[in-house]
């Protein structure tokens, strides 16, 4: 994951299969977090992982920066 959190641009938003992955993608993009959807929207909820940032009525995304801090304290 650390590899992972250095190929991160400075700022931005993360959208979830950048963030969980999708390996069904062409080409597959891999994990930041190997969590599952289900996983990290219960992690959402509980409070172990960053909340999402809407910027459409259909587009959820995180800060990159809430990302590299939760990379950071994994």
């Amino acid at each position: 994951m650390a590899n992972s959190a250095n190929a991160l641009p400075e700022t931005g938003f993360l959208r979830l299969p950048q963030i969980v992955g999708n390996p069904h993608a062409n080409p597959p993009i891999p994990a930041i977090v190997p969590v599952c959807r289900s996983a990290w929207w219960l992690g959402v909820r509980e409070g172990r992982y960053p909340k999402p940032v809407k910027l459409g009525p259909r587009t959820t995304a995180w800060r990159i920066e809430d990302i590299r801090a939760l990379i950071a304290s994994l």
